[in-house]
C-alpha cells in the first residue's frame, strides 16, 4: 500500500497549477486584495511559476523550488517589500478562495489551511 501526499490528493501538477492560476486571477479581481497585488510585479507570470514550484514541493511533490532557487527562506525573500495586515489579509482571501474553488479534497483543509494562515502571518515585516 502506497501513501499519497497532499500533492497527489489535489491532482498533482495539474491541481497545483489550477490553484496557483486561480489565486493570481483573484488577486487581480478582488478589491480586498489590492494591497497584496500592489507588492507584486505587473506581470505575475514569474511569481506564479515560483509559487507553483514552492507549493509543489511543500505539498509533497517534486522539490522544484529548492532545485531551481535553493532553500525557500520565504520571509527573507520578501523583506524587500512592506508586508503588513492588508497584504496578509489579501493573500489569505485569495488563497482560501482559490483553494475552496479548485481543491475538491476537503479532508486536506484541516491540515493545509491553518499552515497557510501561519505562513502568511509569518511574512509580516511592518506594523499596520
Amino acid at each position: 500500500m502506497t501513501e499519497t501526499t497532499a500533492y497527489d490528493d489535489i491532482g498533482g501538477e495539474a491541481g497545483v497549477r489550477r490553484l496557483v492560476e486561480r489565486f493570481y486571477a483573484l488577486m487581480d479581481e478582488l478589491p480586498e486584495a489590492k494591497a497584496c497585488r500592489d507588492i507584486h510585479p505587473a506581470d505575475l507570470s514569474g511569481s506564479a511559476q515560483k509559487l507553483f514550484e514552492y507549493l509543489t514541493g511543500w505539498l509533497g511533490g517534486p522539490q522544484l523550488f529548492v532545485q531551481r532557487h535553493g532553500p525557500p527562506m520565504l520571509r527573507r525573500r520578501h523583506l524587500h517589500v512592506a508586508i503588513g495586515g492588508a497584504e496578509i489579509d489579501g493573500l489569505l482571501i485569495c488563497f482560501m478562495r482559490a483553494w475552496n474553488e479548485t481543491v475538491k479534497e476537503r479532508d486536506l483543509d484541516e491540515w493545509i489551511l491553518p499552515q497557510i494562515d501561519a505562513l502568511a502571518r509569518q511574512m509580516r515585516n511592518r506594523e499596520g
